[in-house]
């Protein structure tokens, strides 16, 4: 260690040392910290730490009666009394320093504790007093040892400098001691902890086992932050955090897998590349438009990602009777976030040409409406060509007062790249998975109640929130060639 003064007295060092070796075998500091303040490395400071140990057995071995007899200058001299109060005091603070090594390597036992503090405590308190030293708790093992110290004599100053904190800390806990008894002395501290009552557990666990549709969430599986909002609603204020813990602690768990897709088209990059270039000027009066399906699905249990118990495997029958099927066919606009869908009988040109007229009559005051979709067959068709050539005709137009449609595909494979795949995956999650609807009418009610939530999250919110990805979906809703929209595990 590097001298800060080298006019300090060697005895304060010194003590500064032994308190550091001490805090580190009382396991209230690490060996690292130690020796970050000492100035030393760890492999100095476990040979000081040696030496310490060391001198200590050596100075409290066997010697020869009585002391020394020393020169005393008896003008200088302070009084006989004064000289055996602080024999007395180094005495017990030697005794003190002994104890808490030997407690640190594991010798004193309940039974030498009992011997040494005699009557001073009774059974019951000297138990507790001996499971808080022993315990994981730092700031219990603190006030364990400031009792302790109590009983022994020790003065407040010594205690604050050898356990390192304040002497108005050390002299409240010794007050509260002596008033109210070892059981005060080890009491929470008010409103800490209340997160731990076994009601919290109880009011979180019979949120969790009711269906989020209860307590007002369009969803089938529960989030985190809706049950802290939950517990706020019954008069239980919680943090996220400390429900995390809570369920965590007892046993849950959140299990996902990962998959990464890849494009073969050939014209990846000039198609990729377009779109970049129609994105990047496109101007008010314009719209692009992410297009596909979802589906078809049954309307039946759905398994799904779930919080389970210790030993819970949540199964889903392998056969069963469907209550309906339902496509839902969906076109997302990307300036604005608004989805506009409707259901569809099957995957055709029928139901593509139907989409197209729905948008042209929702947007008839836009100049031009993009089209990007996957390379189905049903969305290249001859006949849906056909019908967008006619749509664009200047008769067409100044007939029905219509925009004119661009189509912008997108590359072969590349469904990764189709936005409206993120928004399906979160619809996926949210209302699809670990469902069981009676009817498709009921399925049709939840998925239209998300649709309509989202685009109202983003009429009135137009840039998208940091941590606002509604039902978990994948990405933002923003067309980016290096994320993954489409999550095959959800379809």
């Amino acid at each position: 260690m590097t001298d800060p003064n080298p006019a300090a007295p060697h005895h304060t060092l010194a003590r500064q040392r032994a308190q550091l070796i001490i805090k580190v075998r009382s396991g209230l500091m690490s060996a690292k910290e130690a020796a970050r303040q000492l100035g030393i490395s760890r492999k100095t400071y476990y040979k000081w730490e040696r030496r310490a140990l060391a001198a200590i057995v050596e100075a409290l071995g066997n010697r020869e009666h009585g002391r020394p007899p020393l020169p005393v200058d008896r003008e200088k001299a302070p009084p006989y009394s004064l000289l055996a109060k602080n024999n007395r005091l180094r005495i017990r603070e030697r005794w003190f320093l002994a104890f808490m090594l030997r407690f640190a390597l594991g010798i004193v036992t309940p039974e030498r504790l009992k011997r040494r503090l005699g009557n001073k405590l009774p059974s019951k308190d000297l138990a507790a007093l001996y499971s808080h030293l022993a315990g994981r708790s730092c700031s219990r093992r603190i006030r364990a040892l400031i009792v302790l110290s109590h009983l022994c004599g020790v003065p407040t100053d010594s205690m604050a400098n050898g356990l390192g904190i304040r002497r108005r800390a050390v002299e409240k806990h010794v007050r509260t001691f002596g008033q109210l008894g070892i059981d005060a002395a080890f009491a929470p501290r008010k409103g800490a902890g209340r997160w731990k009552d076994p009601k919290y557990r109880d009011a979180l666990f019979g949120i969790l086992h009711s269906p989020p549709r209860d307590h007002g969430f369009n969803r089938t599986t529960w989030k985190v932050k809706d049950i802290a909002c939950v517990m706020g609603r019954i008069g239980m204020p919680i943090g996220k955090k400390r429900v995390g813990a809570i369920i965590r602690n007892a046993g849950y768990r959140f299990m996902k897998a990962r998959e990464v897709l890849t494009s073969n088209d050939p014209d990846y990059r000039e198609k990729v590349d377009r779109i970049h270039r129609i994105l990047s000027t496109l101007k008010r009066t314009e719209r692009f438009f992410s297009i596909d399906e979802f589906g078809p699905f049954a309307i039946k249990k759905h398994g799904g990602r779930r919080l389970v118990g210790p030993g819970e495997y949540p199964t889903v029958p392998q056969f069963q009777k469907s209550k309906g099927r339902l496509i839902v066919t969906a076109a997302l606009e990307l300036s604005t976030n608004q989805v506009t869908h409707f259901y569809s009988s099957g995957k055709n040109t029928d139901e593509m040409i139907r989409l197209l007229e729905v948008l042209l009559s929702q947007y008839r005051d836009c100049t031009r409406l993009y089209i990007s979709w996957d390379a189905a067959g049903w969305h290249a068709s001859k006949r849906f060509a056909k019908k967008v050539e006619e749509i664009n005709s200047r008769r067409y137009r100044r007939a029905q007062g219509t925009p004119k449609v661009v189509l912008a595909p997108l590359p072969a494979g590349a469904q990764f790249l189709n936005v409206i795949e993120s928004v399906f995956s979160g619809l996926a999650v949210s209302v699809i998975h670990s469902s069981d609807y009676a009817s498709a009418g009921d399925a049709k009610t939840a998925i239209d109640r998300h649709f309509a939530e989202r685009n109202l999250h983003f009429q009135q919110n137009p840039k998208r929130a940091g941590d606002k990805i509604w039902g978990k979906e994948r990405v933002a809703s923003i067309f980016q060639e290096g994320q993954n929209c489409k999550n095959p595990r959800f379809r």
